[in-house]
């Protein structure tokens, strides 16, 4: 009976993270496909399963070519501000662009690196390195940090603003850094050089 409960209890929880992937990569592209099915089923005549991923990945690809564009980007920057106008609009699109945009590899602004800053109260804080900057409190310039650390999943989180001295870099790149913060510190590998 031990035995059964254990590899049950092991299976589940392997077969359970790998179903609901599996689960949401259907339902993306089954989304994605189905926008434009209609209109190729019209076209064509007959169903062909993928066409409308295919071509929402081609159009992907030709607005961030188009982005790139010296042309491109002052149009998306002037329909972005004309869009910005829009109550509705703004409350919804500015928060979710700027989180996408902080994990974009092209973004000046993004996550630079992980960082541990010394918190005297609770020990170490995990966050992203998202600016450094110098302020003068009487002093002279201080090396500052502006670190974002994260509460609830990703998306909130405080900004903690620290001397340079008090923050650690480990070897965690950004996108395991991530993946830490979304396991709830379970994908912390098990030796960090710091």
């Amino acid at each position: 009976m031990p035995w059964l409960r254990r590899n049950f209890i092991t299976g589940f929880f392997v077969t359970v993270p790998l179903f609901i992937s599996v689960a949401a990569l259907i339902w993306i592209f089954n989304v994605v496909d189905g926008l434009t099915t209609p209109l190729y089923d019209r076209l064509l005549g007959r169903r062909i399963p993928g066409l409308g991923t295919l071509s929402t990945a081609v159009a992907i690809v030709l607005v961030g070519a188009f982005a790139r564009n010296v042309i491109g980007r002052r149009v998306l920057q002037r329909a972005e501000s004309w869009l910005q106008k829009v109550p509705v609009f703004r409350t919804i699109y500015s928060p979710v662009r700027q989180l996408v945009t902080a994990f974009s590899p092209d973004n000046e602004s993004g996550f630079k690196r992980v960082v541990m800053i010394e918190d005297p109260r609770r020990g170490y804080a995990l966050g992203f390195l998202t600016r450094e900057f110098t302020a003068d409190r009487g002093r002279g310039p201080e090396a500052m940090l502006a670190v974002y650390v994260p509460t609830n999943n990703l998306y909130l989180g405080d900004i903690v603003i620290c001397e340079q001295s008090r923050a650690v870099f480990p070897d965690i790149s950004v996108e395991d850094g991530i993946r830490v913060f979304l396991t709830g510190g379970m994908a912390l590998p098990p030796k960090v050089r710091i």
